[in-house]
Parts: C-alpha cells; sequence; structure tokens
C-alpha cells in the first residue's frame, strides 16, 4: 500500500493511533481528511498540521455517518481511503447491571459505524484509483480481557466482518485491510490506563512498514 497521493478519512483521527496515521499519510504527500466528537481535539491537531480537514462527527450516530459519507465525497470527490479508527474502551462490571445506554454507545462506535461507514463507502471507492478501507481492531480480538467485555465482543466481530469484506471485494480493486494493535501506549480508556503499552511511534513506524511490504493484515 502507498501512502503517498491518497486522499484518506480517518475517523476518531485527532488522536492516538488515527492521528499517528495521519501523520504519516501526511509526511508521504497525502490529502488527509479527520473526523472526530470533539471540535477543540480536532483543531488541537488542525494546530499541528494546518493542511488537516476536519469534521465534527459522532460515528455513534447513524445519522451523522451518512452525513459524514455524503459531506467527504461531495467536497473530497477523490477520496479513495476510509480509515475506520474511532472506538472507545470502557471497563465494565456486568454484575453491576450497566445502562445500556453506556453498552450500546461502544458497539455503536466500534462496530456498527465501521460497518455502516464501509457499506455507505464502497460504491464510491469502487471509482477510484488505489482504494482501500482499513478496519483497526485489536489483539483483544483473539485474547479477551475480561474487564473489557464490549470492546473485546466489538473488536473480534470487527474483524469477523473485515475477513468476511475482503472475500467479497476480492473481484474489485478495493484493498482491505486489518491493521491489529497491541496494547498500545495511547489514552485509550483513559488517560494513563496504557501507558505500559507499546510506544504509539514505535507501533506506528511498524505498522506504516508493513502496510508498504503488502500486508492485510499488520500488527
Amino acid at each position: 500500500m502507498e501512502f503517498k497521493a491518497n486522499t484518506v478519512l480517518i475517523t476518531g483521527g485527532a488522536s492516538g493511533i488515527g492521528f499517528a496515521l495521519a501523520e504519516r499519510f501526511i509526511q508521504a504527500g497525502s490529502s488527509v481528511i479527520i473526523c472526530g466528537r470533539r471540535e477543540d481535539k480536532l483543531k488541537e491537531a488542525q494546530s499541528k498540521y494546518p493542511q488537516l480537514h476536519i469534521r465534527v462527527c459522532n460515528v455513534a450516530n447513524p445519522a451523522d455517518r451518512t452525513a459524514l459519507f455524503t459531506w467527504a465525497t461531495e467536497t473530497y470527490p477523490g477520496l479513495n481511503m476510509l480509515v475506520n479508527n474511532a472506538g472507545i474502551q470502557q471497563r465494565i462490571e456486568l454484575q453491576q447491571k450497566p445502562a445500556w445506554e453506556t453498552l450500546g454507545e461502544e458497539v455503536a462506535i466500534n462496530l456498527e459505524a465501521p460497518i455502516h461507514l464501509s457499506t455507505l463507502f464502497i460504491p464510491h471507492l469502487l471509482h477510484q484509483e488505489r482504494p482501500a478501507i482499513i478496519n483497526i481492531t485489536s489483539g483483544l480480538a483473539f485474547v479477551p480481557k475480561a474487564n473489557v467485555p464490549v470492546y473485546c465482543a466489538t473488536k473480534a466481530a470487527l474483524r469477523s466482518f473485515t475477513l468476511s469484506l475482503r472475500h467479497q471485494l476480492a473481484g474489485t480493486p478495493i484493498a482491505v485491510i486489518e491493521i491489529i494493535p497491541p496494547a498500545v501506549d495511547t489514552d485509550l480508556g483513559g488517560k494513563g490506563l496504557h501507558t505500559f503499552g507499546v510506544p504509539l511511534n514505535e507501533f506506528t513506524d511498524a505498522i506504516e512498514e508493513q502496510l508498504k511490504m503488502g500486508s492485510i493484515e499488520a500488527t
């Protein structure tokens, strides 16, 4: 996969792995659009890279997802890559009867959004050069961690969807790529909770090299 000469949309791209990927694409000469729920975080990212395009969007909301698709394809008709990166991780004790609104938000952001956005963008991507859908799953899709049960379940489901999507799109120009992070030093789940993880830049450098070599499952 080439990092240069693309137009890339990254959900949840204002921080963490999403922003690190945005940096790599920008540095290679691609045009990058990032979206997220918090305008202040998007503007903070844009202050570091003024060429970043930003869009406030809550991908938990189906109407926001549809509006994002319409805006992105009309404003950037050459958009050829979708990176489904937005995700939340909640520590949940299931025996304490957590509110469904809490659980449902995690399902909507981590699983419903990538599925919905993929299906929205596929018809557009079919007409682009070097199109790709990149889904960010997790090592926890393989070995779940009991205190983040919904996160693990959504990432396992997203991996399954990615495999099926790759099979269905095998006869098309759209590459379907999965990035499978281990624990990475980001603010996923809350500030300071992932400091034991792999340094973010070290992880992203390794991912970049694997993708450039043509890997469809990068870890």
